[in-house]
Parts: structure tokens; C-alpha cells; sequence
């Protein structure tokens, strides 16, 4: 662990020119790269088509990304919101003691504080957290929120989400986070100001990696998770179209949870229960009730596996969510959302440019060292480019160069991608219908 877990953890963005060198500088690289590896594989292949549509996405996502902007209420809309409860759902299972405590300890000290804190034990092996408990109901007690802690038999994540919701309806909105989450002590109140729009039904957060530097597999978490949040989800935020929102700080209207609740509880896979992907279905959930945005302001910390076999779980669970809920947006999202034909687009884009790679790899010509030299520079410019919003990231526990050794480990983060995530992703793809949770037998990060 990083040995900051716990401390109050903060994060804020600021302006400034070093991004947009960096990235006028790497974007020049990626279009002689680009143009280069065009011309070896010649003009009329098909991938050279695709991977024109992936730059202009890319353009488009950091065009879009580059004017996001916090939500911020008007005066009266602000004191509207000031009155708005809000219930922070805890769900824990086999979580280690002091994360919980620092994460508990963060949700009683929002400059904004909570209506309730609700935990639920869902049934954890690894002990009672009967220490944590006795002090967070008296601390909960002592900072005037409402706070509820119950243990139930193991019921998964969903079930525990419920519970907790149940011990507090009376909620306007519903802050999930997970057990290991530790809030931004702005986190709750930023995360209420994009509701000052009655169309917006869910505000997904930004969540940092709490113990980045334990190693350089959290490094290349942390780098990776901030481009697809920054670059990526920003841009369909501008859309009010967010497809998955982080369930470690992601907060609904109350009528997206209870307009929901047996349908939550109940999808099947085949006749088998779903345990997973609990934050898309939510945020699908949203979607079909109106916008669904990101507040780039609101911050939180969760603790990433160190470990590879942790990593390779973690990410398979993903996948396997990633993939199933894939099916259910065709099947239920409104055909007239930007998202319907955006997610439509990322997944005609994926097959095409898979197919051809095969195809081109089957003729020989991509393993030519010139192609592969291309191949590696634009793996590694697109990550660097993604990674320029980063630069104006600043955290409570990280100096300027830690912050320049994570952006470093970019070109890593698509190398990894390439030769470990994506033949993982076809795993995953091929073996979708195991909806098990598959972590978490024990403690699996400790501080």
C-alpha cells in the first residue's frame, strides 16, 4: 500500500499549457506513424480505413473533452440541492478493516455532509468489523448523519445495495461506492450540482487509484482509468450520454434505484443470476429515464489489485460484464440516444479492425519490421495522448514527478493491451455466460 490509505485523500484539476504541448507534440508523431504504417500495408486495405475512423473518434473524444467543465448550479438551484438527502450505499464483503474505516471516515467529513450512511455486511468471511462498526456508528452519530449498519446473509453486491437503500427511502439520491472508497471531501456536493438539470438522472464521479504507486500495474490502472474518464466518458458526458458509470462514486435519483429494484435484483444470464456489472445496469437504467453525465470535479480513491492473478480477475470480471451488458443496451436502450448508435459504431469498429488485423497477419505483411515499429510508435502515441489530461491532475498524496513517472507508464498501458487485455477480452467474450463475481474469496488489497 502506498502508505497514505489512511489520510484524506483530495484531487482538483487545473489549467494549464503542458497538456496541449504535449499533446500538439505526440499527436504529430501519431499522424506520421499513421500515414507511415498506411503506406506499407498499402492505401486499399480495410484497416487502413478503420483506423482513420479510430483517429477521428480520437479527435473527436479529446475535442469534446477539451471543453468539459464541471455542472455548477445557479444560486437558487444550489439551495434547492443543499436540502437534497443523500443516502452513501457501503456494500462490504471480506474488505480489510482500515480501508473501511478511511473510506467510512471521508463520507462523515464532506464539506457537504450526507443524509445517511448506510453499510451492509453482506455476509463477510474474513471477520465482523465489529470495531469498525462501534466506531462508526458513534462517529455517524457525532457528525449528525444518519448512520445504519446491518449484516446479511451473502446475497452479492446488488442485494447488499438494496438492503442498505431500504434503510433509508426516504433518500432523494443514492451515492454508491464501493468498500474500499475513500471520497474527496467535496465528493458529495459536486456530485449533487449536475442534478440542478431535471433530465439528469446519474453524475458518475472520477475514481483514482488509492495505492497507484504500490507498483507498475497500479501505475498503469491509475493512467488508464483517468483516459477513459477524462477523455472518453467526458466527451459522451457532453452528450448526456455516459454508458458506465463507476461504481465507486456514481449517485442517482431515488427513482432510478426504486423504479428498478426487482428488475436489479432478479436479471438472469440464461436462466443463471447476475451478480455483476451492477454499475452499467444502473447507469443503463438512467439512461432510459434521460441524461446521464460525469462531474469531472468529484473525486474518489479505491484500492486496485497489486497482484497479476488479481489484475487478470478483476479485468475478467469486467470483460464478461462488459460484453453481456453489450446486449442488453441494443435490446433496451432508446434507439433515438446518441449512445445507441455511438456504442453501435465502437462495436462495428472493433470487429472490422479485429478481422482485418487477422487477415493482414495471415499475408505476413504486418510482421514486417517496419510495420511493427509503426504499429508499436501509434500503440504508444495514442496512450500518450490519452494520458494528457492527467497532467493537469493533482493529487493531495503525489508530487510532480510521481505524476510524470504514472503518465510514463502510457506506452506500457498499450503494449499491455495488445498483448494481454485483448486476447483476454476474446476469453472473456467466449466465456461470457460465467456471471460469478470471481474476487474477493478473502482480503485481496490490505493496507
Amino acid at each position: 500500500m502506498s502508505g497514505h490509505e489512511n489520510e484524506p485523500l483530495s484531487a482538483r484539476r487545473v489549467g494549464g499549457r503542458a497538456s496541449w504541448i504535449t499533446l500538439a507534440g505526440v499527436g504529430l508523431v501519431l499522424a506520421w506513424a499513421t500515414l507511415r504504417l498506411a503506406s506499407i500495408l498499402a492505401g486499399g486495405n480495410p484497416i487502413t480505413w478503420m483506423y482513420a475512423l479510430g483517429i477521428a473518434l480520437l479527435v473527436w473524444q479529446l475535442a469534446s473533452a477539451a471543453f468539459d467543465r464541471p455542472a455548477r448550479a445557479t444560486v437558487q438551484d444550489a439551495t434547492v440541492l443543499a436540502e437534497a438527502r443523500v443516502a452513501v450505499l457501503v456494500p462490504a464483503y471480506n474488505e480489510d478493516d482500515d480501508l473501511l474505516r478511511a473510506g467510512l471516515a471521508s463520507m462523515l467529513t464532506q464539506t457537504h455532509l450526507p443524509y445517511a450512511v448506510c453499510v451492509v455486511d453482506d455476509g463477510s468471511t474474513s471477520g465482523d468489523y465489529a470495531g469498525v462498526r462501534d466506531w462508526f456508528l458513534e462517529a455517524a452519530q457525532a457528525a449528525g448523519v444518519k448512520g445504519t449498519w446491518q449484516r446479511q446473509a451473502n446475497g452479492g453486491k446488488r442485494s447488499a445495495q438494496i438492503t442498505a437503500a431500504r434503510s433509508c427511502r426516504e433518500a432523494d439520491f443514492y451515492l454508491t461506492v464501493d468498500s474500499d472508497t475513500q471520497l474527496d471531501a467535496h465528493a458529495v456536493w459536486e456530485s449533487l450540482q449536475p442534478f440542478a438539470d431535471p433530465d439528469v438522472q446519474s453524475v458518475a464521479g472520477i475514481c483514482l487509484v488509492r495505492n497507484y504507486d504500490a507498483n507498475l500495474l497500479t501505475r498503469m490502472q491509475e493512467i488508464w482509468f483517468c483516459s477513459m474518464q477524462m477523455v472518453d466518458r467526458a466527451a459522451l458526458s457532453r452528450a448526456g450520454s455516459v454508458l458506465v458509470n463507476s461504481g465507486a462514486i456514481a449517485t442517482y435519483r431515488a427513482a432510478v434505484l426504486w423504479d428498478n429494484e426487482q428488475a436489479y435484483l432478479s436479471e438472469t444470464l440464461f436462466g443463471r443470476p447476475v451478480h455483476t456489472s451492477d454499475d452499467s445496469l444502473l447507469t443503463l437504467y438512467a439512461q432510459q429515464r434521460g441524461r446521464t453525465v460525469h462531474q469531472s470535479s468529484a473525486f474518489a480513491f479505491s484500492a486496485m489489485p497489486t497482484t497479476f492473478d488479481g489484475h487478470r480477475r478483476q479485468q475478467l470480471r469486467w470483460m464478461r460484464g462488459s460484453f453481456m451488458r453489450s446486449g442488453t443496451r441494443f435490446r433496451d436502450l432508446p434507439v433515438g440516444r446518441f449512445s445507441y448508435w455511438y456504442h453501435l459504431l465502437r462495436w462495428v469498429q472493433y470487429a472490422v479492425v479485429t478481422a482485418a488485423l487477422v487477415a493482414v497477419a495471415a499475408t505476413g505483411v504486418l510482421f514486417s519490421p517496419a510495420a511493427l515499429t509503426m504499429c508499436v510508435v501509434i500503440v504508444s502515441a495514442i496512450q500518450l495522448v490519452l494520458a494528457t489530461p492527467y497532467l493537469n491532475l493533482r493529487r493531495s498524496d503525489q508530487s510532480a514527478f510521481q505524476r510524470l513517472v504514472v503518465v510514463a507508464c502510457a506506452p506500457v498501458v498499450g503494449l499491455w493491451y495488445l498483448v494481454f487485455l485483448r486476447p483476454l477480452r476474446w476469453f472473456a467474450m467466449a466465456t461470457f455466460r460465467n456471471v460469478s463475481w470471481g474476487t474477493r474469496a478473502t482480503v485481496e488489497v490490505t493496507s
